[in-house]
């Protein structure tokens, strides 16, 4: 069944089939969420929105009209919606916006091959780059490369406009690239190359 013919069985009465809804969407919406926390250092509390998102959700699916938006789009707006308000609430937003310019935790390098070892670490710079970018940028950026979302989709989750989505996306991109610049030249690293540049 489709989502669409899923919902309209929900709206119908039958909530039980809301079960295959969440099956669908709860790794997908875990990870937005999870990506979303980072930067704050509030990944404990993923789950816990990830629940409060589809507890929305189901609140709400009688006014969802799915000629407005797919149901996707509609359920990362409600989680991105869910993790600011979480943010405005949390005492320690500010202490946790501060921390993201502290310096990662160094790895350990007594068992890693030095190949792994440069992988590791190049990952790493790339999540904190990601973790640095403003809100809108991070989200919008986690939406097309992690979520694989299209520019109409991503405008519709910010409640913006696919040209604003598009520039809010070579920003990030510019971003992480003047970050990563140094360590790419001599990389070998695909996934550090593509995210530094036309990949992120």
């Amino acid at each position: 069944m489709t989502d669409s013919q899923l919902i309209r069985e929900i709206k119908d009465g039958r909530i039980e089939y809301y079960a295959e809804l969440i099956r669908r969407y709860e790794r997908r919406i875990l990870a937005f969420i999870l990506h979303m926390l980072k930067s704050y250092h509030m990944e404990d509390q993923a789950e816990d929105l990830a629940q409060e998102t589809f507890y929305k959700a189901f609140r709400n699916l009688q006014s969802f009209r799915d000629v407005e938006a797919s149901f996707s789009t509609w359920l990362y707006t409600i989680a991105r919606n869910t993790v600011l308000s979480e943010l405005r609430k949390s005492r320690n937003s500010e202490v946790y916006l501060e921390d993201n310019n502290q310096q990662p935790a160094r790895i350990s390098t007594d068992r890693l091959p030095e190949q792994e070892l440069l992988r590791t670490e190049r990952v790493d710079l790339v999540r904190r780059a990601i973790n640095q970018l403003p809100e809108k940028q991070r989200t919008a950026l986690i939406l097309r490369e992690y979520e694989q979302l299209d520019y109409k989709e991503i405008a519709d989750i910010l409640d913006t406009t696919i040209s604003s989505v598009k520039s809010l996306l070579f920003r990030a991109r510019g971003s992480i690239k003047s970050q990563l610049e140094p360590y790419i030249l001599d990389s070998n690293d695909e996934r550090v190359k593509g995210v530094a540049s036309n990949g992120l």
